[in-house]
């Protein structure tokens, strides 16, 4: 009975969420422009062409994408409710689906931005990239949020030129949506590999957490006085229940590696107050902390779509067959959530009315502000 239930109540979501598509089809975007940055989460191709492990550009990645994979650490698209293929710009939570806010084409990411396609935004997102400069370094090349932010400089030159209208420009900026989430690889592919870093044998967890965060401060402040007035920032998610890291770490026992749960929960726990010192000290600053992990029971939670053992271990192997009831998996490889998982995301971030989801406000009140 209680499966009946919820099955029922997935129709009803389904289809309100139709309904609601259906209105945004021909609306004009609620901002407009769109800038994203982070790691592999929202990464849609920078690393295409870096010297790196972190990099996707291969089957099964892109699978339902009619032009293949892309270089996203997922499927590309969804069925939508005609049994056709539909584009969700998700590009992860860390990037609220654009087509919530009206978009009718993902970002392009900055590795292929040109001409005019760069005046709805800009995707700077980098598999491996951290906060910190040297994190992921024994993956390879990669973007950190620094030289991203300095991408972002560049950009805004180009968006000058092209608006031949400084003021314009700086007003424009001020309207988009900047959407940051980033810091998972800061602790898996820096603080949790004593073998390539020193930080866990320089800093105890709480004070790494604040160091990260003090650090995210400062990346942020650079972005608002740069133009950017509206922030989604994600948290850090349940780093510890991804499929690699178990696999990695061991369990002992527990449904999770804990210990990168719990350092996750650390940064989280600094990262919602700065939401709000922000928003008192820069004016006209609105900022936003989102939670990425949405509660499910109808997915499979504990196995990968693919199979893994690529890049660093956790990416699906090159051209190996991956799951057929994708959308049933949290999980597309060792670390990445499937376009499903994605979706429940987006929808959240798009329109939670809990605090301990979005605080203080939506990404749909945010586009309003």
């Amino acid at each position: 009975m209680a499966y009946k239930l919820l099955k029922s109540l997935e129709v009803v979501a389904i289809s309100v969420l139709f309904v609601i598509l259906q209105n945004w089809a021909n609306a004009k975007p609620q901002v407009p422009c769109y800038f994203i940055f982070g790691d592999s989460l929202s990464d849609n191709g920078n690393n295409n062409n870096l010297n790196t492990l972190a990099k996707v550009n291969y089957s099964p990645y892109g699978i339902d994408f009619p032009k293949g994979p892309t270089g996203r650490s997922c499927r590309d698209f969804v069925p939508n409710f005609h049994g056709e293929s539909h584009v969700w710009f998700i590009e992860r939570g860390a990037s609220v689906d654009a087509e919530y806010l009206g978009f009718t084409r993902s970002m392009p990411p900055f590795a292929e931005s040109k001409g005019q396609n760069i005046l709805n935004g800009v995707n700077y997102a980098s598999g491996a990239a951290g906060i910190r400069d040297e994190t992921g370094k024994d993956l390879g090349d990669r973007i950190p949020l620094d030289k991203q932010i300095q991408n972002h400089k560049i950009i805004i030159l180009r968006l000058s030129r092209l608006m031949r209208n400084n003021t314009e420009t700086r007003l424009l900026l001020n309207r988009c949506i900047y959407s940051i989430q980033i810091g998972s690889n800061d602790y898996i592919n820096n603080y949790f590999k004593p073998e390539f870093y020193d930080t866990s044998r320089r800093f105890t967890q709480m004070q790494y957490a604040t160091l990260l965060v003090h650090q995210l401060s400062n990346q942020l402040k650079t972005l608002y006085n740069n133009g950017a007035r509206k922030f989604a920032v994600y948290g850090l998610s349940l780093i510890g229940c991804a499929p690699f890291a178990i696999s990695e770490y061991g369990t002992n026992g527990s449904f999770c590696v804990d210990k990168l749960n719990n350092a996750a929960a650390l940064f989280n726990e600094r990262l919602m107050p700065l939401i709000h010192q922000l928003n008192n000290g820069l004016p006209y600053a609105k900022f936003t902390y989102l939670s990425p992990s949405p509660n499910s029971t109808t997915f499979v939670t504990n196995d990968t779509c693919c199979t893994i053992g690529g890049g660093g271990g956790e990416l699906c192997l090159k051209n190996s067959k991956p799951c057929s009831n994708r959308g049933r998996f949290i999980f597309w490889d060792g670390f990445h959530p499937t376009e499903a998982w994605n979706e429940k995301v987006a929808q959240r971030a798009y329109s939670s009315e809990s605090s301990l989801e979005a605080n203080p406000f939506n990404i749909h009140k945010l586009a309003k502000l």
